[in-house]
């Protein structure tokens, strides 16, 4: 069945008396789920860095892209399949990292959720280091479908390596090394509301359960004394130093989350990394920095086909995916949408986003004729800024 089947059995649905419950405008999905979620997420998951600038650019940019159309190549069979590290995937979608979904549901149990989506939609989920429940719990919740682990390297390197050895030994596929999150960006809405979750104890459990970080804490340790341990070895400021040392802890591919810049993406591949992931964290660290997505075509020059290139950073909708692999990215994460649909709707919420994304880029690529992602090349985009001027 193709991707852009859903639509059909959305029709259907709605003949027999059921109509979809679950929003497919972006806008409605986040008016909608934050209503759902606690105040003290609703400024977490929806905020930005800053005046949330560049936030909004990571959005708007998309709409400078025009895809091309091309007619009399119309294809009723498309393929949206990838390969990345040996694994085989049926579209080049991935879920992106988000710490706190793990408290996005009722049941303080979302990063098991997420795992679960990904495993219904075959869609890879990145978990993050900063789960409700321990990762190896998470990844048996993905099924068959490949996960990797998002690693925020702590200041500890015992710590730092007993993390990737257990996401490794649990089954995970790769290792996500997040590079801008090494302190807290300033995040207006969350100061003046005063809501730093993993300051108040949540999203901890991959530390908690871990040995090294229960050795820092001493047994039994009060809530409080978990909380300082934590903000205590949170956030290594990394340089090209640590790369060696980094890429010792493990065999497995490691990615380097955060790459914006040309010369950074040449030396990390240069210096062993097998992958990199353009991303400004969505816009929630360091404003004024411009979209992600203006970023993502020198990166993919500079790697010059050497390793995949993920991104991630303002997608909300299939043309946006469709978009980011013909400025040729190799995969595309979405985050905050996915996280919507699970604070909506939980695990169907979830699917739901996952299977729109999917079946819009789907039929946007059939409409279109571009019946492969290898047909999406920056010649199928007009720069429509620059036909403007």
């Amino acid at each position: 069945m193709a991707f852009g089947d859903y639509q059909l059995e959305l029709y259907l649905g709605a003949l027999s008396g059921t109509l979809p419950p679950h929003p497919f405008d972006h806008a409605e999905l986040e008016a909608n789920a934050l209503a759902a979620l606690p105040p003290e997420l609703r400024t977490y998951v929806a905020g930005g860095s800053g005046t949330e600038g560049t936030q909004r650019a990571n959005v708007s940019a998309f709409e400078r892209w025009a895809l091309v159309p091309r007619m009399l190549n119309a294809h009723a069979e498309r393929d949206l399949s990838i390969e990345l590290f040996g694994k085989a995937l049926t579209s080049p979608l991935l879920m992106a990292p988000v710490g706190v979904v793990g408290l996005c549901t009722p049941d303080q149990h979302g990063d098991i959720h997420a795992a679960e989506v990904s495993a219904a939609t075959g869609v890879p989920l990145i978990g993050s280091t900063l789960m409700s429940d321990p990762l190896e719990d998470v990844v048996v919740a993905t099924g068959d479908t490949p996960a990797w682990f998002q690693l925020y390297t702590p200041k500890n390197r015992e710590l730092a390596a007993s993390l990737v050895s257990r996401a490794e030994a649990a089954g995970y596929d790769a290792i996500v090394i997040t590079l801008d999150t090494w302190v807290p960006g300033w995040r207006p809405r969350d100061l003046a509301s005063g809501n730093f979750p993993q300051l108040r104890g949540k999203a901890l459990a991959n530390y908690t359960s871990d040995p090294v970080f229960q050795e820092m804490t001493g047994p039994d340790p009060d809530p409080s004394t978990v909380v300082f341990t934590w903000a205590g070895t949170f956030g290594n400021p990394l340089t090209w130093d640590d790369l060696p040392w980094l890429r010792s802890l493990t065999s497995l591919p490691i990615l380097l989350k955060g790459i914006c810049h040309p010369d950074d993406a040449r030396r990390a591949i240069d210096e062993g990394v097998d992958g990199i992931y353009c991303s400004n964290h969505g816009g929630r660290q360091a404003d004024g920095g411009g979209a992600a997505l203006d970023w993502l075509p020198g990166v993919v020059d500079a790697v010059d086909g050497r390793a995949p290139v993920v991104f991630d950073s303002g997608v909300r909708t299939g043309a946006d995916v469709v978009k980011a692999i013909a400025l040729g990215a190799t995969a595309v994460a979405v985050g905050r949408p996915y996280v919507y649909g699970l604070a909506l709707g939980g695990v169907p919420g979830g699917v739901h986003v996952i299977r729109s994304l999917q079946a819009e880029a789907d039929l946007i690529m059939g409409v279109d004729g571009y019946p492969t992602l290898s047909d999406l090349t920056r010649d199928a985009l007009v720069d429509q800024h620059r036909r403007s001027s």
